[in-house]
């Protein structure tokens, strides 16, 4: 499909969208927990869609620095709503923490690496053996790690993951205190604009580094809200379809980024729709929780079926 088609078919989508859309009952307070990489919920913001359709709620917009800290605000009931990757819900779910699966976006495999300094001589992943490796601690990047090793042939205990979250992961990473760093969009991608790094390996292969979207248990029985969120956030991807060049703009301002590393970001994550999540992904996810439970890496055994609700308008 050409990128004229892309952009005539997303046009359409809003439009169709605009048509029919109808107001679903507003809340008086929505508060919606989102990172720097949480792509579609920066650029919701940015286009203020949701304002739009739910006039009457003030919606209160919370940045995390990874996944983790954003659940545990869920958890302590400081947001209702947020996206996360892969490994951050099994953490929280494993440790008690009452939050529930709503929505997911299509995988991004290459939208994560592990990362080393241009001149290392780590040249593949069996040379991670004995090193230092920058994550952060129950994150997508953790699975990753977790993938790459058992990939290599190595056993867990055979590497050293220091917990940092990204920007601490960077500084260390920077000043030689670690031998290689995992880690997501749009710290991969400044790292790879830059230079300064390269992949050693991405996701691709290892993990499909799913983004989920989780909510609190009152806002997971509100189908009617989540279906208005869940198409805002739908019609915010068609319209970053349809115009890049602002979308990357929009979220250059908000991150603080270069353009041409958030162009290369967009590039790699494809069309991201939200909807519900299939048996299929919930079985991937239950592969995701099974690995650090074998590790030991989580408290205890979990089934993500117990945590998941769909969507009902």
């Amino acid at each position: 499909m050409s990128a004229t088609t892309t952009r005539r078919a997303a046009v359409a989508i809003l439009a169709t969208t605009a048509a029919v859309w109808t107001r679903a009952q507003t809340p008086p307070q929505l508060r919606i927990g989102f990172q720097k990489g949480s792509f579609n919920l920066a650029l919701l913001k940015s286009y203020g869609l949701l304002e739009q359709r739910l006039t009457g709620t003030r919606i209160q917009w919370t940045e995390f620095p990874a996944g983790p800290q954003l659940l545990e605000a869920l958890a302590l009931g400081s947001v209702e709503i947020g996206a996360t990757g892969d490994a951050p819900p099994v953490f929280a779910q494993s440790a008690g923490k009452d939050v529930v699966y709503v929505g997911a976006e299509p995988p991004k495999p290459d939208s994560s690496a592990v990362l080393v300094k241009p001149d290392s001589p780590l040249r593949k992943l069996a040379d991670l053996k004995g090193r230092r490796i920058a994550l952060q601690k129950g994150s997508s990047a953790h699975f990753l790690t977790v993938q790459a090793v058992k990939k290599a042939g190595l056993a867990w205990s055979d590497i050293q993951p220091v917990y940092l979250p990204p920007a601490e992961a960077r500084a260390a990473f920077e000043r030689g205190s670690v031998d290689a760093w995992a880690v997501w969009d749009p710290y991969y991608a400044a790292a790879e604009i830059s230079g300064e790094l390269r992949a050693l390996a991405t996701s691709r292969g290892l993990s499909n580094n799913n983004t989920f979207y989780l909510a609190s248990r009152a806002l997971s029985r509100d189908g009617a809200l989540l279906k208005t969120l869940f198409q805002a956030l739908t019609d915010t991807d068609a319209r970053v379809q349809a115009d890049r060049r602002d979308a990357v703009q929009r979220y250059a301002e908000f991150a603080g980024l270069p353009a041409a590393t958030v162009q290369r970001m967009v590039e790699r994550r494809g069309v991201a729709p939200v909807g519900p999540l299939t048996a299929a992904l919930v079985r991937e996810q239950q592969q995701v929780a099974d690995a650090f439970t074998e590790l030991g890496l989580i408290p205890r055994a979990i089934q993500v079926a117990d945590a998941v609700t769909q969507v009902k308008a």
